[in-house]
């Protein structure tokens, strides 16, 4: 049995990005850049006008000054237009200010009569000018290697002219569900039987992590349909297996993985829930097996498949979210192994929440944070701490 961080430092040292590709911006949400982007435009691009009102000449535009109208600048194409001392344009929100101007007086700081304005107020030289590249300079990165594209990250990309981005390549996924015990939902459930969660769950974990799932089926202990299963699971980047992985009689899935060829780097990690997991590879496919009950195949997932996944993306920051919150009660670790305990996280405080046991289903759906307690440490009510979240 290995640690955590070796564990997690053993796959990791052996997951590589995907290929890039070249993606529409519209298809890039959620996907790691592969490359650096640096600003090939200025934001904005011109100075332009922060209000609708009228573009002057600060020194001219005191207090009571009237001063002459001599045409209108909208938002669009430039007109070219000039103001001299004692005279203003019609401008508007985004439109280019006019040469020889350097401020923007609001419209309802003026009077119009007719060609004319008076104006009301005092103005400041740019006053509510945006100067050209004050927002982004030219040549400014963007979007760093490894950053995941989120929506404003595409704006801000199809406000430099970029139709496209290059990421890495999507990742499949396939999910195995084993078990003689376990039935799909939909259909009869005898006594001594259970439905399948196991394979909802990591599917909507896969999804979560932006995996493209191609497949999720179930397998019951017979090591010739196992074997069909992952035959069919490997031909995928990640092939996630649940249940069948620790050393009963009915635990057949490593066996199985070695007689296919598979090489097996990890088998049963210090961690709880958790401790039957496996690591493998097998016909360039990646291979988790993941204990049987719920809330174990959820933390290992989160702990060991969802880094891999996101460094095949190409992400390079693949650790959870972790958050300071104030512990309100007090907490002991008495195992031989760091418990991860789920909770819920609100307002600032984390609860846990529910048996903290390894099928304990509803309470880990109650939950939206886990506390990692280490072997032998005590943890006091009103403590910080801090907390995974994953959503």
């Amino acid at each position: 049995m290995i640690s955590e961080e070796e564990a997690r430092n053993r796959i990791l040292g052996v997951i590589s990005p995907i290929s890039e590709r070249t993606v529409l911006l519209s298809e890039a949400l959620d996907c790691f850049s592969s490359r650096e982007v640096v600003a090939r435009l200025p934001l904005p691009t011109f100075d332009n006008s922060a209000m609708d009102g009228y573009a002057v000449v600060a020194s001219s535009s005191t207090k009571g000054a009237r001063l002459k109208v001599i045409g209108e600048q909208p938002a669009g194409i430039d007109r070219e237009l000039r103001i001299s001392h004692g005279e203003a344009v019609r401008i508007f929100t985004g439109a280019p200010i006019p040469a020889g101007a350097d401020a923007v007086i609001m419209q309802e700081d003026t009077t119009r009569e007719a060609d004319e304005i008076v104006v009301n107020v005092g103005v400041d030289p740019g006053e509510f000018i945006r100067r050209r590249g004050c927002d982004l300079a030219e040549g400014q990165k963007i979007l760093a290697h490894g950053e995941r594209i989120r929506s404003t990250t595409i704006a801000l990309l199809a406000s430099q002219g970029f139709a496209d981005v290059t990421v890495a390549g999507e990742v499949n996924a396939a999910v195995v569900s084993t078990g003689d015990e376990i039935v799909m939902p939909g259909k009869k459930l005898n006594q001594g039987q259970i439905y399948d969660s196991n394979s909802a769950l990591l599917q909507a974990l896969l999804q979560r992590c932006g995996a493209s799932v191609t497949s999720v089926e179930h397998c019951p202990d017979e090591r010739e349909l196992l074997i069909k299963a992952i035959q069919r699971g490997i031909k995928n980047h990640v092939l996630v297996i649940t249940g069948g992985v620790s050393v009963g009689e009915h635990d057949l899935v490593q066996a199985t993985l070695r007689s296919l060829g598979a090489k097996i780097d990890i088998w049963r990690v210090a961690i709880k829930p958790g401790k039957p997991f496996l690591f493998g590879q097998v016909s360039g496919c990646a291979v988790f097996g993941l204990p049987g009950n719920p809330v174990s195949a959820f933390v290992t997932f989160l702990q060991f498949v969802r880094p891999a996944i996101l460094k095949m993306m190409g992400a390079t920051n693949v650790d959870l979210r972790k958050v300071p919150a104030k512990l309100i009660t007090d907490l002991t670790n008495d195992g031989d192994r760091p418990h991860y305990v789920r909770g819920k996280l609100e307002h600032g405080e984390f609860t846990p929440v529910g048996r903290q046991e390894s099928h304990a289903l509803f309470g880990l759906s109650q939950s939206n944070a886990l506390l990692r307690v280490p072997v032998g440490h005590s943890l006091k009510r009103d403590e910080i701490i801090d907390v995974q979240t994953w959503d």
